[in-house]
């Protein structure tokens, strides 16, 4: 490149051309006078009327031209011209400028050059430049990079010449920076030059050429500073401004905005050709947070979510949404029975024969191992099970009417075989039916998928039994999505669990091909990227997923991802600097880099942040001690439970509807403000519990004077009193004060500082 910093010297064509640039701008404008003059003269009508043509009109009253700006009207602007380059670069290198947080005004202008004269300059000058490295090695110098550098690119460039690989362009790089005031030029002229410097970039201000530089920048295609760079095509290519990647559609859901030019990132997964999405991220870089984000916009437009989650990530939104939160462990009420049929007769498809393979591999997690003659047996016990319920290989007799059979019916099969390697599985198989683990996978199924979002937890099951729990619930909900089409999405947490066993691998790679079928998008996720690329059916999950989602990686796994995804040396290093929900979203072909974004109060429901989840906590906690009761003793009423007056207690009461018990009937309830997504909750048909509700109960008062005075007023008619209402507090009402009339129960709300 310092060959083209040295060419740029050669002045034969820039003289011709700036010489012939001049005549031609001259020529045009004595033609456009004098049309203008011939208008003027023969247009009366037109001066009638007080304009003459377009640019009388748009043009500015005066413009003041100094050394270092021009001043039109009240705007100020300034005109920088690149003079220096770096030697290598890259495509979209001119993306920091392009993406200026500042307006500005960019001119490229491109002078294509015959490649004949140059490669007559490029001759004569690889023939000097081998001169002086002769010349220095004789004399005994050291030998000079710079030399060297320059002949290497100079025959270089010659070769690529003489091949028509490379043309030959003068390139001209002019930035107009308008601005409001004179200070604030000055400010961003210096942030302009910092931010083309880090770039390797020298510029400077076209000082005392301000007007033709402004010239230069205007939408008119005149280049009146022709100061020009040597460049070849590559290079020349990337220059070329338009490189930012949109990913925002018609339809669909908002995932994040787009870091590279601010677009939203808007996409309906259901668009592609499957709706599979794999989501790889080290621990604490938000890939929870964005696929509950997903999960939660996906509800809103109708689509229901299931969601294997082994940590209780999932209960706070899943309770929010009034969706079905089962706890998966040896005391709940909840069961699965993995014998269980779809009742779906596809054309073309044996249920039981797919039950019996999916229940091979569930056998094979819980018993380890089978040799051959193990298999077999195993296969003959499984179709007895079977027979014995009524089930065999004729489809009617799968369609739901006859009750499945469950593990005790196997464990007795197996027991009851003549074979050693039967009674060998059923004793291996004991501790399920009636050992430790008894109650967990030998009932029928209390599971219904009636909900918006269904959510099974493992948190409280042995590590050696989850795997087995994923795979039953896998299974178990893959059992039911075939019974009818809707729209939905499952959603595997730390799905690694499943790669582990080739089996369930194999399993979970079979639904992730026949997903789109039954309408239906996998959303696998995991932190241990290593252990899910290595895997064969991993990557080939990976294949079938039409999204892919990277956060921030671990330095350890980011050559295995970057080979994966074959990512640039950017990309790479925008995953390892990247902040908590930012990373690379991909979709089919296209993939931009994104900033996930929720709303405030999605984030309240999504949030894991620890400090985050406690701070909330204490806020509820601390509304919900402003509503407590208090008692107190009245020396005059022994014994007496009394309460602190309610406009002590600073309950807000306005702006709600009134709903309660009149006072004299003692009780309060709370209202609960409205949920933003009571919606789905009411799509669930699952009533809305309100917050809470502070009893009041009729105090026992003694036959005294001052007794029978109180209970005058606990008498007070109800018709006599108004009902009032304390709302759940919100921060928009706490503060106001309230008094109540004991006589007549009336309520006045007067707006005044916090007590």
């Amino acid at each position: 490149m310092d060959l083209l910093e040295k060419l740029k010297n050669i002045n034969f064509y820039k003289a011709q051309k700036k010489k012939e640039a001049q005549e031609l701008n001259e020529s045009l404008a004595e033609e456009q006078r004098q049309a203008q003059f011939s208008i003027r003269e023969s247009s009366p009508e037109v001066l009638a009327q007080g304009m003459v043509n377009i640019r009388d009109i748009i043009a500015p009253s005066a413009i003041e031209v100094d050394f270092s700006y021009i001043r039109m009207g009240n705007r100020f602007y300034r005109t920088l011209f690149v003079s220096g380059y770096p030697r290598f670069v890259g495509a979209n290198w001119l993306s920091p400028v392009i993406n200026f947080d500042h307006t500005l005004d960019i001119s490229m202008f491109y002078y294509p050059v015959k490649s004949k004269g140059i490669l007559d300059d490029l001759k004569r000058k690889i023939t000097e430049l081998e001169a002086t490295s002769m010349s220095n090695r004789e004399k005994g110098k050291l030998v000079d990079p710079q030399v060297d550098i320059a002949l290497r690119d100079a025959k270089s460039l010659q070769e690529q010449l003489v091949a028509g690989i490379e043309k030959f362009f003068q390139f001209s790089f002019y930035i107009t920076i308008p601005a409001d005031t004179l200070d604030e030029l000055d400010n961003i002229t210096k942030k302009l030059e910092a931010t083309l410097g880090s770039l390797l970039l020298v510029s400077k201000t076209a000082t005392l050429q301000m007007e033709e530089a402004l010239q230069s920048t205007v939408p008119v295609a005149q280049d009146k500073l022709l100061i020009t760079r040597n460049m070849d095509t590559t290079s020349i290519a990337t220059t070329f401004p338009f490189t930012s990647s949109d990913l925002t559609s018609d339809e669909g859901i908002m995932y994040g905005i787009n870091t590279h030019n601010g677009s939203l990132v808007i996409f309906d997964r259901f668009s592609l050709e499957n709706a599979n999405t794999v989501v790889f991220a080290k621990s604490g870089s938000g890939k929870s947070y964005f696929v509950k984000l997903e999960a939660l916009r996906l509800m809103v437009f109708g689509a229901e979510v299931l969601i294997i989650d082994p940590e209780h990530e999932y209960m706070d939104l899943c309770n929010a949404v009034g969706g079905n939160f089962i706890d998966f462990s040896p005391n709940s009420p909840h069961k699965i029975n993995p014998f269980d049929l779809s009742g779906i007769a596809t054309p073309g498809e044996n249920e039981l024969g797919q039950k019996l393979l999916s229940l091979h591999t569930l056998l094979k997690l819980m018993m380890g191992e089978l040799n051959p003659t193990e298999e077999a047996i195993l296969d003959r016990a499984l179709m007895e099970t079977y027979r014995i319920k009524g089930i065999t290989n004729d489809p009617d007799t799968q369609t739901g009417v006859l009750e499945p059979p469950v593990m005790e019916d196997l464990y007795k099969v197996l027991k009851g075989g003549s074979e050693p390697e039967a009674r060998g599985m059923a004793d291996r198989l004991e501790k399920f039916i009636r050992g430790s683990m008894t109650g967990i996978f030998d009932q029928q199924s209390t599971i219904n998928l009636d909900s918006k979002m269904t959510v099974f937890s493992t948190r409280n099951m042995e590590d050696t039994l989850r795997p087995i729990a994923f795979y039953i619930i896998l299974d178990f909900v893959w059992t039911r999505i075939k019974r009818d089409l809707k729209k939905r999405v499952l959603i595997i947490e730390e799905a690694w669990y499943l790669l582990e066993n080739e089996d369930s691998a194999r399993f979970i790679y079979g639904i992730t091909k026949r997903a789109r079928k039954y309408y239906l998008g996998l959303t696998t996720i995991t932190q241990d990227v290593e252990d899910f690329l290595n895997s064969e059916y991993g990557k080939v999950i990976i294949t079938n997923s039409s999204i892919q989602m990277l956060l921030k990686q671990h330095p350890a796994a980011i050559e295995k991802v970057a080979e994966t995804f074959y990512l640039s040396e950017g990309e790479k290093r925008l995953l390892l600097a990247a902040n908590v929900g930012e990373g690379l979203f991909f979709a089919g072909a296209n993939h931009v880099a994104i900033k996930i974004k929720a709303s405030p109060e999605e984030h309240m429901l999504l949030t894991t942040n620890p400090e985050e989840i406690l701070k909330m906590r204490q806020d509820r906690d601390k509304q919900k001690g402003k509503g407590q009761l208090q008692q107190t003793q009245y020396s005059d009423v022994p014994n007496r439970p009394t309460y602190k007056p309610i406009d002590q207690l600073n309950i807000p009461m306005n702006n709600m509807q009134s709903n309660t018990k009149p006072l004299n009937q003692g009780v309060v309830q709370q209202t609960t403000p409205q949920n933003p997504y009571a919606n789905i909750a009411q799509l669930n048909s699952q009533p809305q519990n309100p917050i809470g509700s502070m009893q009041m109960p009729q105090p026992h008062i003694p036959d005294t004077a001052m007794a029978r005075a109180t209970r005058a007023l606990y008498d007070t008619p109800p018709a006599a009193q108004k009902q009032a209402t304390a709302p759940f507090p919100t921060p928009e009402n706490i503060g106001n004060e309230h008094s109540i009339n004991s006589l007549s129960g009336e309520i006045n709300l007067n707006k005044g500082p916090n007590r």
